[in-house]
C-alpha cells in the first residue's frame, strides 16, 4: 500500500505463436470505475489480469481498487499508489481510510489503494477455518512433529487452491508488481509514486526496481530486506522481537501508570511460559481457553506494534493472576476464512530450514540470543510455513539495484516486525539516491506514530525534498488506550 478517467487502448505487447504465426497483441488491462458503496467521495475499480503473467493468454483474476481523486486538480501532481502491508491487509480499505493522510496529500494526488492479488477483494485466497484453525505451533519438538507440519503445509495449500483458484500459486509480489504497472498502463500515468508500508514497502522496493523509468517518488516505511538469507531473517527478526520485549520492561519501569511497575517482569513472563507449556495457562480475555506458549508469543509480539503496553501490561497481569478479567463471547465458527499470508510469503521467500535436527538446531539458537520472546512470531510462522508448501518462490530474494531516483526509508529504531537493521540494509543497498529518517522511538509504521516523520514523508511526496544525511525524529511517548 491520481489518474485519468479513460483507458490507454493500444497493444502493449505482441507474442510470436507457433509454426511461426503472430498472436493476437495482449490489449492493456481496462480499469471499470463506479461510486465506492462505502464512501461517495472514492470511486471503485475493477480490472482483469492474466493469473500468471508468464501465460498472459491464460485464466484471469479480477483486482479491485479504490481512488481517492485530488481535491485540488489544478495542483495535481499525479497518482499515489498506496499498500499497507500484511501481507493480508487492504489497500482498498486504506484509500477508503480518508484521515490517514494529510489534507494538503490529498489536494495534490489520487490516491490509489490497489488489493493486492490473493488479498482483501482482489480474488482472495480463501481456505477452511477449520483447518487453518488447526494449524500447529511451529515450537515442533519432534520429527513427527515435523514431518506433520510439512503434510498440514502441503493440505492447506491444496484446500487453498481448491477453494480460490490458481490466485495461490501466483500470489507473489513480483506479480503484484506487474499488476501496478498494467494499471499505470491503464491509467495512462507517465509516472506513480509509491508510499508502501510494512509489506507494502516490498511494492515499492521491486517496483522501483523494476520500472526505474515510471517511477516518480517511493516512501518505504517500516522496511522489508528481501535481500537476507534465512538465517539472517530469522535472527534480525527475533532479536527485532526482543529488543521490543526490553522496550516493554524499561517503559514499565519508568511510567506510574504501568500496573506490573516495581515487579520483575521477566520472571512474571516466565512463570507465565511454564504454565502455557504446560497447557494450564487460561486466556484471560477468552476463558476457559487455554494459552500455548506459541500464542502467548505471538499476544506480546502483538501488542508491540502500536505499541500497546498499557493494555499489555493489562493482559499480563489478568493472565498471571486469572479471574480478575471477563471472559467474551465465543465467536461462531465460519466454514471459509481469508489466508493470503503463506501463499505471499511462500511465493516471494526462499526459507529453506533444512530438516527436523536442523530446524530444530534453528530455533534454539534464536532462543539464546531472545531468552523472553525465543522467536519472531512472524519469521517463524513464514518459514515453518514454507516447509512442504508444494510451489517453490517465484519472486525469490535478491539484492536491489541503486536506486536511479530520489527514495525515502522511514523505521522505527524499536520495531518489532521490521527491524530497524533491515532499513540500513536496504539503504545502503539503494545507494545514495535513497535516504533513512529514523524514528527514536517504538512500534510499526512510523509514518503513524511521529507528526514528524508525516512532515518529512509529506514534504517528500509532494516535492521531492529528502530529509539530511542521518536525520531523526525524536521518540513519542504511546498513551494508555485499548484497556478492557
Amino acid at each position: 500500500m491520481r489518474a485519468l478517467r479513460w483507458p490507454a487502448t493500444v497493444a502493449i505487447l505482441t507474442l510470436a505463436g507457433l509454426s511461426g504465426f503472430a498472436r493476437p497483441a495482449l490489449a492493456t488491462p481496462v480499469v471499470t470505475w463506479a461510486v465506492c458503496p462505502e464512501d461517495a467521495q472514492v470511486e471503485c475499480g475493477k480490472m482483469r489480469v492474466p493469473a500468471d503473467w508468464k501465460d498472459p493468454y491464460g485464466s484471469s483474476i479480477e483486482l479491485q481498487m479504490a481512488r481517492r481523486k485530488a481535491t485540488d486538480p489544478a495542483r495535481r501532481i499525479g497518482v499515489l499508489v498506496v499498500n499497507p502491508g500484511g501481507p493480508g491487509g487492504s489497500a482498498v480499505n486504506m484509500a477508503l481510510d480518508g484521515d490517514f493522510f494529510s489534507p494538503e496529500v490529498r489536494k495534490r494526488f489520487d490516491i490509489i489503494g490497489l488489493d493486492p492479488r490473493g488479498v482483501g477483494r482482489s480474488a482472495p485466497v480463501l481456505c477452511s477455518q477449520t483447518l487453518v484453525d488447526a494449524k500447529p505451533s511451529p515450537l515442533v519438538g519432534s520429527a513427527a512433529g515435523f514431518a506433520a507440519l510439512a503434510d498440514y503445509n502441503r493440505r492447506l495449500a491444496a484446500d487453498c487452491t481448491a477453494r480460490s483458484g490458481p490466485v495461490v500459486r501466483h500470489a507473489d509480489t513480483g506479480s503484484v508488481v506487474r499488476d501496478v504497472e498494467a494499471l499505470r498502463t491503464s491509467l495512462g500515468e507517465p509516472k506513480v509514486s509509491i508510499f508502501g508500508a510494512s509489506y507494502g514497502s516490498l511494492i515499492g522496493e521491486l517496483y522501483g526496481d523494476t520500472y526505474p523509468g515510471t517511477t516518480r517518488a517511493v516512501v518505504l516505511d517500516s522496511v522489508m530486506d528481501h535481500s537476507v538469507d534465512v538465517d539472517t531473517f530469522l535472527t534480525q527478526e527475533t532479536a527485532s522481537v526482543q529488543d521490543s520485549f526490553n522496550e516493554f520492561v524499561t517503559w514499565c519501569a519508568r511510567d506510574a501508570r504501568c500496573v506490573l511497575r516495581g515487579r520483575n517482569i521477566p520472571q512474571l513472563w516466565a512463570n507465565l511460559m511454564v504454565r502455557a507449556r504446560a497447557g494450564t495457562l487460561e486466556d484471560p480475555y477468552d476463558p476457559p481457553a487455554k494459552l500455548g506458549e506459541w500464542e502467548l508469543i505471538s499476544a506480546a509480539f502483538s501488542a508491540f506494534y502500536d505499541p500497546q503496553w498499557f493494555s499489555f501490561a493489562h493482559y499480563l497481569e489478568d493472565a498471571a493472576y486469572p479471574g480478575k478479567a471477563s471472559g467474551r463471547a465465543a465467536v461462531p465458527p465460519i466454514d471459509i476464512t481469508p489466508n493470503s499470508f503463506p501463499a505471499v510469503f511462500c511465493g516471494d521467500w526462499s526459507l529453506p530450514v533444512g530438516d527436523f535436527t536442523a530446524y530444530r538446531k534453528r530455533i534454539d539458537a534464536l532462543a539464546k540470543i531472545a531468552p523472553q520472546v525465543r522467536a519472531s512470531p512472524i519469521a517463524l510462522s513464514a518459514a515453518a510455513g514454507c516447509v512442504g508448501w508444494p510451489s517453490p518462490p517465484a519472486t525469490p530474494q535478491r539484492r536491489l539495484a541503486p536506486a536511479k531516483m530520489p527514495m525515502l526509508l522511514v523505521n522505527a529504531l524499536h520495531d518489532p516486525a521490521t527491524g530497524h537493521a533491515w532499513a540500513q540494509q536496504v539503504a545502503a543497498q539503494l545507494g545514495p539516491s535513497a535516504r533513512l529518517l529514523t524514528y527514536q522511538g517504538w512500534g510499526h509504521v512510523a509514518y503513524s506514530h511521529s507528526p514528524c516523520v508525516k512532515t518529512a514523508v509529506e514534504r517528500y511526496l509532494i516535492d521531492l525534498t529528502l530529509p539530511v544525511p542521518g536525520a531523526t525524529c525524536p521518540a513519542v511517548e504511546p498513551e494508555p488506550f485499548g484497556i478492557g
